[in-house]
């Protein structure tokens, strides 16, 4: 094809291609730039959960295990209580990242967002590809972070068939709910640390992720029922050895964690739309 022949940038056919493939396009864009932080992700990936599991895991867990005994909680030794919490837990962590920053440099920092408004991209198809690429680093996060667990005899092959998928699922919904968090703010000065302060740190501590939710006061329990975190881990306990579960609170759970993810989506998409347009 000679330069004479060749589609102009700005052709009809080229707009319609962007206007039905912008969230790919986008999301592309992102993985590239992901690319760039690769060995990074990668000692993130490994590192976590080696740190978390060698301290909290055997070194708590050993003295846990003591003082309950064999039977540990559930029925099972405190690793294999742990396990389910804590892939979650990173999957939802590592998705932040990959949501926050690109967020927050999109509509403040440099712009680009609106760069990419300019063109027939639209503003809910940044939403999707943001989440879309952001989805590469949960799954890496999840199959890493399992791979470990198994390594430390924390879980049993076929765990891999229900572990993944539900942090996978935290991780998408976390991800949205986060996404059109983000895309509210205008003034970036203290976001991240607020958030990480008295949503990330309260959540985690409070969601049932070292100890039974029962056991804490009932006045901070509420925390842990609304808790994407809690519900995740739940699942991942009752699918991975057994963990007593009423069918009613398997479907609330489930339904739950993608409710939050599509209304976040929706919302994020909407938010996205009109503030690239105003």
């Amino acid at each position: 094809m000679t330069l004479a022949t060749r589609a102009p940038a700005s052709s009809p056919a080229v707009d319609r291609r962007a206007a039905r493939r912008g969230a790919l396009y986008v999301a592309e864009y992102r993985l590239r730039s992901m690319w760039k932080w690769r060995r990074a992700i990668i000692t993130d990936g490994l590192g976590n959960p080696i740190l978390y599991l060698t301290s909290i895991g055997l070194g708590v867990g050993s003295l846990v295990n003591a003082n309950l005994g064999p039977t540990g909680i559930d029925g099972v030794p405190y690793l294999v209580f742990l396990a389910p919490a804590l892939i979650t837990a990173a999957a939802m962590q590592g998705v932040m990242n990959e949501i926050m920053f690109p967020t927050l440099a999109g509509f403040l920092w440099d712009k680009g967002f609106f760069a990419m408004r300019a063109t027939p991209i639209s503003g809910g198809q940044i939403a999707d590809g943001l989440l879309l690429a952001a989805s590469a680093r949960i799954v890496f996060t999840s199959v890493v972070y399992w791979l470990v667990l198994l390594a430390f005899g924390a879980v049993g092959w076929s765990s891999a068939l229900t572990l993944i998928p539900v942090a996978i699922l935290a991780g998408l919904s976390w991800g949205a709910t986060m996404l059109a968090a983000t895309a509210n703010v205008k003034d970036d000065s203290g976001f991240i640390s607020l958030v990480m302060r008295i949503v990330i740190m309260p959540m985690f501590l409070f969601s049932g992720t070292f100890y039974p939710l029962s056991t804490l006061p009932i006045a901070v329990q509420w925390i842990g029922w609304i808790s994407p975190l809690w519900h995740a881990t739940q699942l991942g306990r009752w699918l991975s050895y057994g963990m007593a579960m009423p069918p009613w609170q398997v479907a609330v759970s489930l339904a739950y964690l993608i409710a939050l993810g599509v209304l976040g989506l929706i919302l994020a998409r909407r938010r996205f739309e009109r503030r690239l347009t105003s």
